[in-house]
């Protein structure tokens, strides 16, 4: 064989290297209903979570800093980072298996053979110099075995990159969600504090009234119970209020100044409102459902590389070079070397490995099918949820306005009666404590409210992003 014809034989080899036994993908189409179970007439100032990101669906400049400080610095957002490069180095190694790795070497070596060894009855000294390119069993993918573990290791980046996107939309959500609470925490601290000043003022004239005689020491020791149980309740609120703030620390991943703002400060313009959208929209929305697709596509192409097992594996070892006995006339004319060594491994008895690995192979594509459905579905209750939440907690503000302003009256008429004298303090007791409990939940159901934006948003894979042309920069097809 001529070296013309060797050198072209990797070529060769790759054309034939096109085909594979990868089964051909479906897509699983969940069982879902068609449409979400609460939907709202879409309004000309809706907008969809596809053409808005983060920095145009909240409208609050210091969450929006807080946001991008978390993007930045927060660690399980890095962790996720440094998967995709570890699945990305894993698929450059797959992807370099299907070339030849061609060695660059030179080698000297120098031999003696004694004369009693020696045909010529004298002692030999030979001396042998080589320069040569070599390749060592490079697998010639006819069967695509190698092809499909490509693909399967470039499915697994894109899935691992898909659950980065995942890890970030989660991300903004948290911070958003955090920053809310501290806010509805503060304008709870303000009410318990104003309750607190009331109460104290009520215990003082009770103190009074009961020093002069005009009531019982009873409605005394209630003014005082009254006002032990607002203190208690604000010592609550503060704790909350502090854990809550070393929780958003840790996930801006820096310091965050513990200014105080209520919550009514923010509700105006927080977020925009949302358009939902159809389910079969999720899946191209939710970085976590693309993520599991991904997965699923990973466990069909490793199929491919199951099913290639059954069929002979070929592999060439060769080289290509210069020799010469004498250091000096190695590059001279008529020098040339090489060898060609190819090899055939049939696979004839395994004791059921090989179909073992392929039972495997399809066991984790139907477990992959199995996951990407409850993906699907699970993504589909969260948006449902979040929409219910949306409009069921905008009613229960309405109703609990109205409570609140019935509290009022009921609190200021309790205290008149009681006044002059046509009850007694337990009446007002009982309006204060009612009055605050509705007052706190208002402020809670508000929050929620806001919340629920947050939940939507999240549900419908905002904040992830979809995937660019840029990012496809870089990857070997």
């Amino acid at each position: 064989m001529d070296t013309k014809r060797l050198l072209i034989l990797p070529y060769v080899a790759l054309f034939f290297t096109g085909c594979t036994l990868i089964p051909a993908y479906e897509k699983p189409q969940p069982s879902v209903a068609a449409t979400f179970p609460r939907t709202t007439p879409a309004s000309p100032s809706d907008v969809s979570v596809a053409s808005t990101d983060w920095q145009a669906f909240f409208g609050d400049e210091q969450l929006k800093h807080l946001i991008s400080t978390a993007l930045s610095n927060n660690t399980d957002l890095m962790l996720s980072v440094r998967r995709v490069e570890e699945a990305q180095a894993i698929y450059g190694i797959q992807y370099a298996d299907r070339f030849p790795t061609i060695n660059g070497g030179a080698s000297v070596s120098r031999s003696r053979v004694p004369a009693d060894l020696s045909i010529t009855q004298k002692d030999v000294i030979s001396s042998q110099y080589q320069v040569a390119l070599t390749t060592t069993a490079w697998e010639l993918d006819f069967w695509g075995r190698l092809r499909s573990l490509e693909t399967s290791a470039l499915e697994s980046y894109l899935a691992t990159d898909e659950a980065r996107r995942a890890v970030q939309a989660s991300l903004i959500a948290r911070v958003a969600s955090s920053y809310l609470i501290a806010h509805e925490l503060d304008e709870r601290i303000d009410l318990a504090e104003r309750t607190i000043k009331t109460r104290q003022e009520s215990a003082r004239i009770a103190q009074r009234r009961y020093e002069v005689g005009s009531v019982a020491r009873v409605d005394a020791i209630q003014a005082e119970i009254l006002l032990s149980q607002a203190h208690d309740e604000l010592t609550v609120l503060e704790r909350l209020r502090e854990q809550n703030h070393n929780a958003l620390e840790v996930l801006v991943g820096g310091a965050v100044e513990n200014e105080h703002h209520t919550l009514s400060s923010i509700e105006t313009g927080f977020v925009r409102s949302l358009n939902a959208g159809l389910p079969s929209e999720l899946l191209v929305q939710r970085p976590d459902l693309r993520a599991a697709e991904r997965r699923l596509k990973a466990a069909n192409a490793n199929i491919g590389a199951a099913r290639a097992a059954f069929f002979p594996r070929i592999t060439l070892t060769g080289s290509l070079g210069l020799a010469s006995r004498e250091l000096n006339a190695l590059f001279s004319g008529g020098n040339g070397a090489w060898s060609f060594l190819p090899s055939v491994t049939l696979p004839l008895f395994d004791g059921g490995r090989n179909q073992a690995n392929l039972d495997l192979a399809l066991a984790r594509r139907n477990l992959a099918i199995t996951d990407y459905e409850r993906s699907v579905q699970i993504a589909f209750r969260e948006v449902a949820d979040a929409l219910a939440d949306q409009h069921w907690l905008a009613e229960q503000i309405q109703a609990q306005r109205a409570s609140l302003n019935s509290q009022r009256e009921r609190s200021r008429i309790a205290g008149l009666r009681y006044q002059y004298g046509a009850s007694t303090y337990l009446e007002v007791l009982d309006a204060e404590r009612e009055l605050f409990a509705v007052e706190q939940a208002l402020v809670q159901t508000r929050s929620a409210y806001l919340a629920s934006s947050i939940k939507l948003y999240a549900a419908l894979g905002g904040g992830g992003g979809l995937p660019g042309e840029e990012e496809k920069k870089g990857l070997k097809q």
